[in-house]
């Protein structure tokens, strides 16, 4: 279950490493990597070809990430998902959000078999501050029908 409490732990170091940054500017994980950015997050992207990612250096895998940083998004195709979490063992990843739509269920019970924190099921940008835009809305709305994740 997701909770606030999880999602908080998450977002909290403003540190990630990200899974699934696209160097085309219009393809939705290139808008999240832009749209994190700019919200103060230091990101550090993990793309097997690209060497840069909005002037950010990329790691070409996950276990050359910086030992400080133990928080993973991932945002990719689904099919990816579970081979990105496979590659988490014997590092320091902690805790990974996995976007809406690039989670699934093989994926979700690998993670909490291997004892990561999982945050699924909810768009990061609904909770990265500051929230604007049709997040705000999205956000009031869940409030208003209790679908917003609650304290743990």
């Amino acid at each position: 279950m997701v909770t606030l409490t999880k999602i908080k732990e998450f977002l909290e170091p403003k540190k990630m490493a990200f899974a699934g940054a696209s160097r085309n500017p219009k393809k939705f994980g290139a808008i999240l990597f832009k749209e994190l950015k700019d919200r103060g997050f230091e990101l550090f992207p993990v793309h097997p070809e690209a060497d840069l990612i909005h002037d950010v250096p990329c790691f070409r895998k996950i276990h050359e990430i910086p030992s400080e940083v133990e928080n993973l998004y991932i945002v990719t195709p689904s099919k990816h998902t579970l081979s990105i979490l496979k590659a988490t063992v014997g590092t320091q990843i902690k805790r990974v959000w996995i976007q809406q739509s690039s989670e699934t269920e093989e994926a979700l019970a690998f993670a909490r078999q291997n004892n990561l924190t999982v945050v699924s099921e909810k768009c990061i940008l609904m909770f990265a501050e500051p929230v604007r835009g049709f997040h705000n809305f999205h956000r009031w709305l869940a409030k208003l029908t209790g679908s917003y994740p609650k304290m743990a």
